[in-house]
């Protein structure tokens, strides 16, 4: 019992889950350090396993030993979990149409005066989350929404800023339409204004990976919509309430003209990567701070990232710094990391190593695919 209280005082002081479980998994492996009789050895080494386990079992743990546990346990099914808490959308339907105006049942009102075209939407595929480069699917409809900000210029949201306020939206408008960057931009005053038609792919995502029950999604700009706020990554000011309404309203909209899953609903920080370094969150807009109850979703920052344990990405200290807190799906991504690579009795940089060597094969798929007009 003595080794045990020893152990656990050990355990409590490592601060990172994966390493804190990797101390306790070897050291209830070890045998004793006192002298045993050949014989009885087995019998003692075993006993003193079996007495590890109660103790885990029955003895509070410090805090974060205990949640490792409970992750860990826990760790195969709560994905799973997460992304069956997705609820049907409501039932929205077009009420009025015009040349300038669309109205839905559910109050949106959309914007039609900076419409515009781009290129088609492409057949996009879908690959499995553990095999190969080959897809495993072709999908050709949307099946999810990026959020964005717009990292355009503001004023104060303020009466006296008015006029200002509104020549802002407008060249934010105009920028976005000549760059073909989103499906959607919602402005400070929560007016919602579609720029790019659904018909066809925007330029919003880049390099870019999701998964979801189907599959893994690389490059999503023929898989999803994007809809930007009015804003800016790091202001002081955050979306206003307008803005909120009117996304819930366009969220509701589009998840049910599309079937859309709440757990396909993410920021561009959560998809966003730099094959390059091999590191996520290349574009930082919403890495913190996204409205999801607002907007009518779970609160998607706790998915684990497809980019981090079917692809092996990493990221740093400054991608931390501009989410404002860690988020609950990095850490159970780190975990998928480190089980799988024990399970393949490999250690975690090899292993991910093994998953980016994926991606690359991947990603050099899509090139020639592009390349060839496929």
């Amino acid at each position: 019992m003595a080794r045990s209280s020893i152990l656990e005082r050990r355990a409590g002081r490592i601060t990172d889950p994966v390493e804190r479980l990797r101390f306790l998994r070897r050291e209830m492996c070890l045998p004793p350090k006192a002298p045993y009789h050949r014989r009885s050895g087995l019998r003692h080494v075993a006993s003193l396993i079996s007495g590890l386990v109660i103790l885990v079992a029955i003895v509070p743990l410090p805090m974060g030993t205990a949640e490792t546990f409970a992750k860990e346990r826990r760790l195969l099914g709560e994905e799973d979990d997460l992304r069956a808490a997705t609820v049907p959308a409501p039932r929205v339907w077009l009420v009025e149409h015009s040349d300038s105006l669309e109205v839905y049942s559910n109050g949106l009102r959309i914007d039609l005066t900076f419409a515009v075209s781009n290129r088609p939407r492409r057949r996009f595929p879908i690959f499995s989350r553990i095999a190969g480069a080959q897809r495993e699917a072709i999908g050709s409809s949307p099946i999810g929404i990026v959020y964005h900000t717009t990292e355009s210029n503001l004023a104060p949201f303020e009466e006296e800023e008015n006029r200002r306020l509104q020549r802002l939206a407008r060249y934010s408008i105009e920028a976005v339409r000549q760059e073909r960057a989103y499906h959607y931009v919602i402005d400070r005053f929560g007016r919602v204004h579609r720029v790019v038609q659904e018909t066809d792919a925007a330029n919003h995502a880049g390099a870019s990976i999701w998964a979801d029950g189907q599959g893994v999604y690389v490059n999503l700009n023929d898989s999803f919509l994007g809809v930007s706020f009015e804003g800016q990554t790091g202001s002081a000011d955050d979306v206003t309430p307008a803005q909120v309404a009117a996304g819930k309203v366009l969220t509701e909209m589009l998840r049910w003209r599309y079937g859309i899953s709440t757990e396909d609903c993410v920021t561009h920080a959560q998809v966003s990567v730099n094959p390059r370094n091999m590191l996520i969150g290349d574009h930082t807009d919403w890495a913190g701070k996204f409205p999801f109850a607002g907007v009518g979703l779970p609160d998607n920052y706790s998915l684990p990232l497809a980019s981090l344990y079917v692809f092996g990405f990493e990221y740093d200290a400054v991608f931390l710094q501009m989410t404002g807190t860690r988020w609950r799906g990095l850490e159970l991504a780190e975990l998928q990391v480190a089980r799988r690579a024990a399970a393949e009795g490999l250690e975690t940089k090899r292993y991910r190593a093994i998953l980016q060597h994926r991606y690359k094969d991947i990603e050099n798929a899509l090139k020639e695919q592009s390349e060839g007009g496929s």
